[in-house]
């Protein structure tokens, strides 16, 4: 389901909640000067976490997790200025990795490795 904004208006300074149409929490964070700032959290509508990272200037900056509903691990990655950027792993539904590699500027860089279910190395690619 989508998920809406609180009925406010969203604050231009301080502690900032975004709701499903229900009213649970969709989103928590801060806002400065009108943008996201600082640690983030969005939520599942089961109210488990979905993602969390930070943000500076209203654009993704650092590092940030974001997980299956289950609560399982499924991704890790980094931003610069709202770029992907530095080691990214990808998870299994299993936990075991899937994959993993870094980002310069957006786009794939080095070697990139995958694995199977089991943690196998499958496959190496150079970017």
């Amino acid at each position: 389901m989508k998920s809406k904004k609180s009925e406010k208006a969203p604050p231009k300074d301080g502690p900032c909640k975004e709701t499903f149409t229900d009213g649970t929490p969709s989103a928590v964070g801060k806002i400065a000067n009108g943008k996201k700032t600082g640690t983030w959290k969005y939520y599942f509508r089961n109210g488990r976490l979905k993602a969390t990272g930070k943000y500076a200037d209203g654009v993704l900056d650092g590092p940030w997790k974001w997980f299956r509903e289950s609560g399982k691990l499924m991704q890790t990655g980094g931003f610069k200025r709202g770029v992907q950027s530095g080691l990214w792993k990808r998870y299994q539904e299993n936990g075991e990795l899937y994959d993993a590699g870094k980002f310069a500027d957006g786009k794939k860089t080095g070697e990139w490795k995958t694995y199977d279910k089991s943690g196998k190395l499958t496959r190496t690619k150079s970017f």
